[in-house]
Parts: structure tokens; sequence; C-alpha cells
């Protein structure tokens, strides 16, 4: 990690992530997408983390990829992907799984295991956007503006923003807004399934609900993403196989008894954190 994030994890369990280039609206060059993996690499790793709160420092959530960058790593992914075998760092290397390097600064919100809530505000352009999606829930700023904006530049929406928008919105709205590069505003990504609620205070308003999802069963609350996270595409015979399978995880577990308990006496559950 870089010093393009920072990351501060309270007592709570809530990790409070920051992409930290205020000067340049957050916007991603190279540095900035190292970072923004190694923090993602981090939580994977950190025992004891609940609940993410992603935000951007600054007058932005971020901006997109940077364009000064754009040039040189534009040629350096042609010049990678230009023969048989795909290059450990280009387009097409599945070097995090499914995804490449570039997706998996927004993929990477999707499959981290515990919940995500992105404060936005400012802009969300392009890259920017598709990380905010990345996130299990967006709490907006009303006036904050939006943009799947890679059309502007002749481009796709590459950084998972298919598979992750498209669940969010109706086709049609993703298909106008994916074809125009249209700016949009908070009220507007309310209406459209972007954003989650309205804040005129956005990052108050995700900490208080990430320490109140972290006040939950860790256990279940993994569980719940996990089965929210299977493709809508996927057999329901699989779903509900899958949520059988889960339900079978955390029944009857410590944490699960907690909850009882700790709903029946009206009392904060004492979790115990997963491994």
């Amino acid at each position: 990690m870089t010093d393009r994030v920072t990351i501060a994890i309270d007592d709570k369990g809530v990790a409070d992530v920051r992409l930290n280039r205020p000067d340049k609206m957050n916007a991603l060059d190279p540095a900035m997408f190292d970072g923004i993996i190694g923090a993602i690499e981090r939580l994977e790793g950190e025992a004891g983390v609940r609940a993410v709160v992603l935000s951007g420092e600054g007058r932005a959530f971020c901006a997109g990829l940077d364009m000064a960058s754009f040039a040189g790593m534009a040629q350096k992914n042609a010049d990678n992907d230009d023969g048989d075998e795909p290059k450990s760092d280009g387009l097409m290397a599945r070097t995090y799984g499914d995804a490449n390097k570039f997706q998996q600064v927004a993929w990477g919100w999707h499959t981290l295991p515990v919940p995500v809530i992105a404060s936005v505000h400012g802009v969300a352009f392009g890259g920017g956007f598709q990380i905010a999606c990345g996130a299990d829930i967006r709490i907006t700023a009303p006036d904050t503006r939006h943009a799947i904006m890679e059309m502007k530049w002749g481009l796709v929406p590459d950084m998972a923003g298919i598979p992750i928008v498209r669940n969010l919105a109706r086709d049609d709205v993703v298909r106008e807004l994916c074809y125009t590069a249209r700016i949009f505003d908070g009220a507007e990504a309310l209406e459209y399934g972007f954003a989650t609620r309205l804040s005129n205070d956005p990052h108050a308003d995700a900490m208080e609900l990430a320490h109140e999802i972290a006040g939950k069963s860790p256990d279940a609350v993994r569980a719940n993403k996990r089965l929210l996270n299977m493709s809508r595409d996927q057999h329901a015979a699989e779903i509900l196989l899958e949520e059988s399978r889960e339900q079978a995880g955390v029944i009857g577990r410590p944490n699960q008894i907690e909850a009882v308990m700790a709903g029946m006496a009206k009392r904060p559950g004492n979790f115990k954190d997963v491994a």
C-alpha cells in the first residue's frame, strides 16, 4: 500500500479507508491503483475488521483516471497485450482471480468478505464511479456528480463496471449512461439505483451504519454477503442449496447463539471475530 490510501481501524472493527490524493480529486494514477489494491489485500487479512467505509479526501470521492497518466498506461498495456501470451500487468491478465489489476480496484470491494459502505461526494467519474459501485452500499451527497465517463474517451467501462452496474440499475438506464457519458446528480443516482440513500454528511452516516453492522454477528454478516454476491444468473436450485449450506455454517454456533441472547436481553452483542 502507498500513501495514496489511508486506513484507520477503530476498536469496533470499522475500517475508515480514504483515497488520499485530494489535490487531484483522488484521480487514479499508477500509485493509486497500487494503493487501493494494497488496502483491499490488507483488509482481507486483517483480523477483527467487520465493516469498511470507503471515501475520498478533499473535494471529491474520485475523479476517475488521471489523464496525465493515461497515455503512458494505454501504451504500456498495448505493448503488454501484443503477442500470444498476455503479460502479467496487461489488460488480458487475470492476476486477481477473475479480474485484472484495473478491475480489482472496484471488484475487490465487491468480493471483500465484509460489507463496504461508500461515502460519495463531489464527483465520482469513470473509474471512480465504478469503485463506488463496487461497495455494498453507497451513501451519497445530493450534489454529487456521477458519470460512466469512459465513452468520452472512446473507451468502455472496464474496471468491473459492467458486471456491477447492470445489477444496480435497469438495463436501458445503464445503456444510456454508458453510450452518452452523461453526468447525473445524487437524486438521479438514487432514482436509478446507484445510491442507497442521500445525505448531507455521507461520511458520518456511513460510519454510523458501519458501526451498526459491526455490532451484528460477523459470521452471519459474512454469510449474507457471500449469498448476496451470488450471480443473479445462477440457477435457483444452486442458490437454494447455498442458502442451506451457509445457514448450516452459522446456526447453533457461538455467535449465532450470542445474537439470540443479546436480542432477548436487549443488549449489544459480544461477538467473536471470524478468523
